[in-house]
């Protein structure tokens, strides 16, 4: 027989195991908003993207995503929102450079855009990668 003991144990733990469950975020505490894009790569609005380091930013995730190609085949997609202050709403975009991405509006971290990695500021963490598809014409952005 189950001592009342240990069932009271047992339902503390299901209770903590079940509302942190709930928590959709991920290790940058960025808030977890789902993403699900298609982009025509050939769409005039997008044109940037027909080169190898080219990039736009478009609406979506929790401040934005930047969407940078890395190679023929293969792009990136980064949510915008700083992994520094993040109950700030800070946002990155991009530099002149076209390989980096700054928060210009908090801490001034600095983020590579080819892995998302931080390099230069206060901000330990990348920044929120999105998978990414390439069909040869659409890209697919999800998480």
């Amino acid at each position: 027989m189950i001592s009342a003991r240990l069932f009271l144990t047992l339902g503390a733990l299901l209770v903590v195991l079940a509302s942190s469950s709930c928590n959709k975020s991920n290790r940058s505490g960025i808030p977890y908003v789902p993403v699900n894009y298609q982009i025509t790569v050939s769409n005039p609005e997008f044109s940037p993207l027909l080169a190898v380091g080219g990039f736009v930013t478009i609406a979506g995730g929790s401040q934005g995503i930047i969407v940078y190609r890395f190679s023929p085949e293969e792009f990136r997609a980064y949510d915008r929102h700083c992994t520094f202050q993040v109950d700030d709403n800070c946002r990155v975009t991009m530099d002149d450079t076209d390989i980096s991405a700054t928060d210009t509006e908090c801490c001034d971290s600095k983020f590579l855009v080819i892995d998302g990695s931080p390099f230069e500021g206060p901000a330990a963490i990348g920044l929120q990668q999105y998978n990414t598809d390439y069909d040869g014409n659409t890209l697919f952005i999800f998480n």
